[in-house]
């Protein structure tokens, strides 16, 4: 997992615990002689058991904190797409476009990262159907994403999940409907 997932998952700790909670999840989850930097990747167990520790310190059942986690993440994930996030795109073009101006980019660029492998179909100008397939499984995170590209635009979304991974399909479907 690219090591910006991880320092990701340390603001949001810090703002959903306080300052010192990142320190504190490191240690309970054995990473704590960790530095994780954006241009290195580091083992998936890593972030299970950070998420493992969060969810104990929340009550939120990792599910729950991987889609917030998604939310949370996006401003700085539009910041850092900037240069190929078109200015008259909106919510259902950035999702329609993410494989191709951003997930292709991303495994091509030399650092090794594996972004999900996401197949998107513009169904109609309010629907985009989304078919994400990752041997991590984290689709949670990949639709707290698209809610918070919603908000980030300032629109509304409903998503439904017809499959997933989570419940033994071999990839998740996620239409993502404007409201």
């Amino acid at each position: 997992m690219n090591g910006l997932i991880f320092m990701e998952v340390g603001k949001f700790a810090q703002a959903r615990l306080g300052a010192a909670a990142w320190q504190r999840l490191a240690r309970d989850a054995g990473v704590s002689h960790r530095v994780y930097v954006p241009v290195a990747n580091y083992p998936d167990e890593e972030l299970v058991g950070l998420l493992n520790v969060l969810s104990a310190e929340t009550g939120v059942p990792v599910r729950g904190l991987l889609e917030a986690l998604g939310e949370f993440v996006v401003p700085d994930l539009i910041s850092l797409a900037q240069s190929v996030v078109q200015p008259e795109w909106k919510t259902l073009d950035l999702i329609a476009n993410t494989e191709g101006a951003i997930h292709e980019v991303i495994r091509h660029a030399g650092t090794h990262s594996n972004p999900p492998y996401l197949r998107c179909r513009r169904v109609n100008e309010r629907e985009v159907l989304v078919n994400y397939s990752s041997p991590r499984k984290l689709c949670p995170l990949a639709c707290g994403i698209v809610k918070g590209v919603a908000k980030h635009y300032g629109e509304t979304v409903t998503l439904a999940e017809p499959t997933c991974m989570l419940r033994g399909d071999a990839a998740c479907q996620i239409v993502v409907t404007l409201v």
